[in-house]
């Protein structure tokens, strides 16, 4: 009997991370956001995914920007926190060496820039995954990764590997999320990656998403996800299209621009990114202005 069970299911919401105007990073404003997705609703947090602009922190940066997430949530909800790479050694020794106290899983993103073979990204899971035994989220993102982990590389490793216990799915194809969805053993579920194919993909047997919209209004979106995995589609597509042109505006000029415009419109963070990423056009921001807003008023 497979004994294997995913805890995070649900609304998943990938934290930016705040920085002051000084470039610093923000905690009381990691706090105001982490406070605000959790009012909201949503299921569970990660910390240090592609969204919190990881690359550009600091190690130290790293270990208090996780402590503050779990600081903030408090045990109200679970906390995965992001730890990926494309050298598998390097990986497997940062998570031999513990990760901060209370994060209850591992999101770890398919090795990127390498491209390496599917065999090379299956046995780079492999060797990762005997490091640690907290449970597991694969991360299928090829627009940054620059390669595709094969449906056949997904279930290959769902089935080898206990601990390994759902994938956060953004290939943008529902027909290899299906595929993933009808092979998976139990216990191993489909995770949406992107916000706008939540709705249909929950819909054909995925359990729920990581979101970057839904830290913005996670009231709506996380209701909308609990509509969509109870059946009740006509409720859950109230919320998909009120959250639509939002998100589809997110991503126009790139991730975590967008979202960022957006908290801070709601007065939760400041707009400031890190270099090599930049603030979103005076353009994008006046309407992200307006569709902020917008929802405002349809959340009341």
């Amino acid at each position: 009997m497979n004994a294997r069970i995913n805890p995070f299911r649900g609304t998943g919401i990938a934290l930016v991370t705040p920085f002051t105007l000084q470039n610093e990073v923000d905690y009381p404003a990691l706090k105001r956001l982490v406070n605000h997705c959790i009012d909201g609703g949503v299921d569970f947090l990660v910390a240090l995914g592609t969204t919190a602009e990881t690359a550009t922190l600091t190690s130290d940066e790293k270990q208090r920007v996780v402590a503050a997430v779990c600081d903030a949530a408090a045990g109200r909800v679970p906390v995965v926190q992001g730890v990926g790479g494309n050298d598998s050694a390097k990986v497997a020794a940062e998570l031999k060496a513990g990760l901060q106290l209370g994060i209850s899983g591992v999101l770890s993103v398919s090795p990127y820039y390498n491209k390496p073979t599917q065999e090379g990204i299956y046995r780079h899971f492999i060797h990762i995954s005997a490091a640690t035994d907290l449970p597991i989220i694969l991360y299928n993102v090829p627009g940054r990764t620059g390669s595709n982990m094969a449906v056949e590389t997904t279930l290959r490793i769902a089935h080898e590997v206990p601990h390994a216990v759902a994938i956060k799915e953004a290939s943008g194809n529902l027909e290899q999320a299906m595929t993933i969805v009808l092979g998976a053993p139990e216990g191993f579920d489909v995770l949406s990656g992107d916000d706008n194919l939540t709705l249909p993909l929950v819909a054909c047997g995925a359990h729920g998403v990581i979101s970057v919209s839904g830290q913005a209004f996670p009231k709506t979106f996380s209701q909308m996800v609990r509509d969509a995995r109870a059946g009740s589609l006509d409720a859950a597509q109230v919320g998909h299209y009120a959250m639509l042109g939002f998100t589809q505006q997110l991503f126009a000029e790139g991730n975590p621009g967008g979202i960022k415009s957006a908290l801070a419109h709601l007065g939760i963070i400041h707009p400031a990114l890190r270099l090599p990423l930049w603030p979103v056009s005076p353009q994008l921001d006046a309407a992200l202005a307006q569709s902020v807003h917008k929802l405002q008023q349809h959340e009341l």
